[in-house]
């Protein structure tokens, strides 16, 4: 008896150390979103290109702009969701979606998606577009990365992921748009569906 109590109180002293150095109301939900968001913003993209006069991008283009501000919207509704969803499962688990560890999340996510965003401007500058799909790709699967540490650890898997998808899209730039699709909404959507029913529904 003594035994199983002293197994009891270690495995609740391990939950009470993971619960403080991770942040573990990330919501599955809100990748599924983001996913569809993706795919929603990959078709107008692809719809905008194909019915301009040009049928490819420049720089100083209004298609661009439009292409631009297209990824932008993605990018925001994305956060809104996820900042939403999270607080709303935060809540309901009695924990703070703002605090040291919630911190250490997002400057950790933040550092290689800046760093990558100034990055592709850089080359977008220099009109260089071939390689933007699979350094999105690459960048943000560093993010993921780098991040997991303070979160859900399976995030990395999904940073693992990307960052393969962005290699093949440095190699065949030709696929980089599929590429695009593929990592930023199909496997959002599958592995937002994953983790939904591994941490959500439990």
């Amino acid at each position: 008896m003594e035994s199983k109590d002293y197994l009891k109180d270690l495995s609740e002293i391990k939950n009470l150390m993971t619960k403080s150095s991770r942040f573990i109301s990330l919501s599955g939900l809100s990748g599924i979103l983001a996913g569809i968001y993706a795919l929603t913003g990959a078709a107008v993209a692809y719809w905008l290109v194909e019915n301009s006069a040009r049928e490819y991008l420049i720089l100083d283009g209004t298609i661009f702009k439009l292409v631009l501000l297209d990824l932008f919207l993605i990018a925001l509704l994305s956060v809104i969701t996820g900042i939403y969803l999270t607080t709303k499962k935060a809540k309901k688990n009695g924990a703070k979606i703002w605090d040291s560890t919630s911190r250490r999340l997002v400057i950790n996510f933040l550092i290689p998606l800046i760093v990558g965003g100034i990055y592709i401007l850089i080359i977008l500058g220099q009109q260089k577009y071939g390689q933007t799909g699979a350094l999105m790709l690459i960048f943000y699967g560093l993010a993921l990365i780098n991040a997991s540490k303070y979160s859900i650890g399976d995030i990395r898997y999904l940073g693992f992921i990307e960052i393969a998808l962005g290699l093949i899209g440095a190699l065949y730039p030709g696929l980089g748009f599929w590429l695009w699709v593929l990592g930023f909404g199909i496997m959002h959507i599958i592995y937002g569906t994953w983790m939904h029913f591994k941490y959500d529904v439990n």
